[in-house]
């Protein structure tokens, strides 16, 4: 498991020299700075080479690339010119499978050796769901592709793959289908021993929204989400950091099994392992943002 904090992860076009900057001051965990869809392909030239001017520089986020799908013509471009810079990780868009990501490894490996970059250091996070195909090796996840770091998952291409007229109900919610690729996704995430990322909020003007479906995907065991504007990513860090409360409950159930019981009872209820090892989750996360804050 990435020992990276990542509970925001907010894209930015990489043709853009005024998001570029404007994304420096964002408190998002992770940037994602996008060579595929959010540019046009004339521009992605361009914006290979912003990406390598921005990697210059140190950042307090960790700094990701989506580079374009294994197969594409501007595959091998987007790799060549990025793994020199050593970002962080690779968001892989469009991946059939594990082996896809196993692929993706040889043509890393291969520039970083060329380039003297440390073997391994860079991650990747597929968007593991955006083809028939890939939904269904989601299972294969449980012997991890090498860098596996995350896992995202992605409506809007397996909608249209799906021939589907939407993806949502008249409330906005997923249709039963998407539910269950998601459900999958945070399934074979935790097989691997990753984090899972939820998807996008695409209405960036729905911060009411945004909210439910940030902490409704805690509860449910993804670690952060996908951010698509600036205005989202304190909500989704909101979301993803434990409370005071949280804590404080933590705090009580460690203390419960203090004697080395196997089970124990607080406040009338009876805890067992699951409750312990959930709880020692909560403080670990709980220090490891208040480091690196």
């Amino acid at each position: 498991m990435t020992n990276m904090i990542l509970r925001s992860l907010l894209f930015v076009p990489a043709d853009s020299e005024k998001k570029l900057a404007k994304s420096q001051s964002s408190p998002a965990d992770a940037l994602i700075l996008d060579l595929e869809d959010s540019v046009a392909a004339q521009n992605r030239p361009k914006a290979r080479g912003l990406v390598k001017e921005f990697l210059k520089d140190k950042h307090s986020q960790s700094i990701w690339v989506r580079i374009n799908p294994l197969g594409s013509e501007d595959f091998i471009r987007d790799v060549e010119s990025v793994v020199v810079s050593n970002p962080a990780g690779l968001v892989i868009p469009k991946p059939d499978g594990p082996q896809t990501l196993r692929e993706i490894d040889n043509h890393i490996s291969t520039r970083e050796a060329k380039a003297g970059v440390h073997h391994g250091d860079i991650k990747l996070l597929p968007v593991a769901t955006e083809t028939p195909e890939a939904v269904l090796t989601l299972g294969e996840y449980r012997n991890p592709p090498p860098r596996l770091a995350a896992m995202s998952w992605g409506a809007e291409d397996l909608s249209a793959a799906l021939g589907a007229a939407t993806n949502r109900d008249e409330n906005g919610e997923f249709l039963f289908v998407h539910k269950m690729v998601r459900a999958l996704v945070l399934i074979a995430a935790k097989a691997a021993g990753v984090d899972a990322i939820e998807t996008l909020h695409a209405d960036f003007r729905d911060a009411k929204g945004l909210e439910r479906v940030a902490r409704a995907a805690q509860r449910e065991g993804f670690s952060g989400m996908l951010a698509i504007h600036p205005d989202q990513v304190e909500t989704i860090n909101a979301a993803f950091t434990p409370s005071a409360a949280d804590i404080e409950h933590a705090k009580k159930v460690v203390a419960a099994f203090a004697q080395g019981a196997g089970v124990a009872s607080l406040d009338g209820k009876m805890l067992d392992q699951p409750h312990l090892k959930q709880a020692k989750h909560v403080l670990a996360l709980a220090e490891q943002i208040s480091s690196k804050n």
